[in-house]
């Protein structure tokens, strides 16, 4: 039983068995499009027909209306189906312990019987609002991650500014060094680098130089010829030839050894390599882009690194701040992997508690961008409600930045913190933020603008 209103009327799903309340509710909700269900089936069906964004559900229903235990059923249904689904749950006017276990089981909000039309408008009304709140978020996040360098999802001031560096460089061929620790995202960024450059067409071969032994990293990179070595039974190019006309990525090229440094800087400066056990020179048109967790200017000082290879390498060199160095992007990091590893385990995960937010935006995030990824991966699989706990993170306590003494400064540190904790915990939704600040949006943009909050 379907009764519309309005030609750009709202769709909302009403699960009630009782004809008389099935009347009253059908013709109570102004510029909606309402379905009128009686039964679990056809409730499920008209959900997967109309996908409505909101639902009211009576918890007493046919094959036994004085047990809640199909309305529960009903409610775990749809939530599996569409987790975005706004559930309200209808319950009698005693059965309070049943609505909280529905609310508990991710309902919207609950409403106990007599039904007043009025009110129970208001807060479908509500709902609604934030289902549209929500919708409105993930087409924002969708539209900057779209926005962002190729698979690199931030937000913070820190990364987007190195995003316009390598935007501004890419296009060009000169050498580009990362520099950062373990975990950063040096090589999504050595990615970036050759997907915006005119070489976006050819190779893109990456060598890791601290994982290969220092007796088979001078054949990885260069290659062989037969019988150049014991085993060596055919000729075999090395990377470098591999990434002729596109970009040769060297990773960790602190851990790259003295005795190869030489034969690099040879090939850097005369773009020719020679084989292992070969005589030919061999001409190869590669961009180089290296990274390093290490100190190079340190390794200069202490002999274990080449001055001129480093010059060489680091014609533009950019420096990749720590995940805690980046405000908020750990909070949207984890959001991405949340509902990258919800899809790859079939799990209906609808987001992080508050108290989960809050742990992983005060957490130091020693291993980085990969210790984020491999937390949120376990927490996905351990999760056993439909928001991902605190607790499941198993993250430990952390110490707070250093609090200044100034007071404005204080007071700003205190109006940023806040203001970003808002945005975190509402996805960066700025009518919820101002909400919860309890200022009006007009404030609320001001304060950002003068603490350099972008939105």
């Amino acid at each position: 039983m379907t009764k519309s209103k309005g030609i750009n009327s709202r769709q909302l799903l009403v699960v009630e068995d009782d004809p008389g309340l099935q009347k009253q509710m059908q013709w109570c909700f102004e510029g909606y499009t309402v379905h009128i269900t009686g039964t679990a089936d056809e409730a499920i069906a008209a959900l997967r027909r109309h996908t409505p964004p909101v639902v009211t559900l009576d918890l007493g229903l046919p094959p036994d209306p004085a047990n809640v235990s199909v309305g529960l059923e009903i409610l775990e249904k749809i939530l599996s189906l569409k987790p975005e689904t706004k559930v309200i749950v209808v319950t009698g006017n005693d059965d309070r312990d049943n609505a909280v276990k529905a609310v508990a089981l991710g309902a919207y909000d609950f409403y106990q019987k007599p039904i007043d039309a009025e009110i129970l408008k208001i807060i479908v009304d509500r709902a609604y609002h934030v289902f549209q709140l929500e919708q409105e978020n993930r087409l924002l996040v969708e539209k900057q991650d779209n926005s962002l360098l190729g698979g690199i999802i931030a937000s913070s001031p820190q990364m987007g500014k190195i995003c316009r560096t390598i935007e501004k460089v890419a296009p060009t061929d000169v050498s580009v060094l990362l520099l950062g620790e373990s975990g950063t995202g040096k090589e999504l960024l050595a990615r970036a680098v050759h997907d915006l450059s005119p070489r976006d067409d050819g190779p893109f071969v990456a060598i890791n130089c601290a994982a290969i032994p220092e007796n088979l990293l001078e054949s990885e990179l260069f290659g062989y010829e037969k019988g150049a070595f014991t085993g060596a039974a055919k000729q075999t190019a090395g990377k470098i030839e591999y990434a002729n006309g596109g970009t040769l990525f060297l990773d960790e090229i602190g851990d790259l050894p003295l005795s190869l440094q030489a034969k690099l800087l040879r090939f850097i400066q005369e773009r020719v390599i020679e084989r292992i056990g070969g005589r030919k020179e061999i001409s190869v048109d590669v961009r180089i882009v290296c990274a390093t967790h290490r100190n190079l200017k340190n390794m200069i000082s202490e002999e274990s690194f080449r001055e001129d290879l480093f010059y060489r390498l680091s014609e533009i060199s950019i420096s990749i701040p720590s995940l805690k160095e980046r405000e908020g992007d750990a909070v949207l990091l984890a959001r991405s992997f949340l509902e990258k590893f919800s899809k790859t385990n079939s799990k209906k995960l609808k987001g992080f508690s508050p108290s989960a937010i809050s742990a992983i935006r005060d957490y130091e995030w020693p291993g980085n961008v990969r210790e984020l990824e491999n937390k949120i991966k376990r927490a996905v699989i351990m999760a056993e409600g439909t928001m991902v706990e605190a607790g499941e993170l198993e993250l430990d306590g952390t110490q707070g930045p250093e609090i200044p003494f100034n007071l404005r400064e204080v007071r700003n540190m205190a109006e940023s913190d806040a203001i970003r904790r808002a945005l975190s915990c509402t996805e960066g939704n700025i009518a919820k933020s101002a909400e919860l600040l309890g200022v009006s949006r007009p404030t609320l943009y001001d304060l950002m603008n003068k603490l350099n909050i972008k939105e």
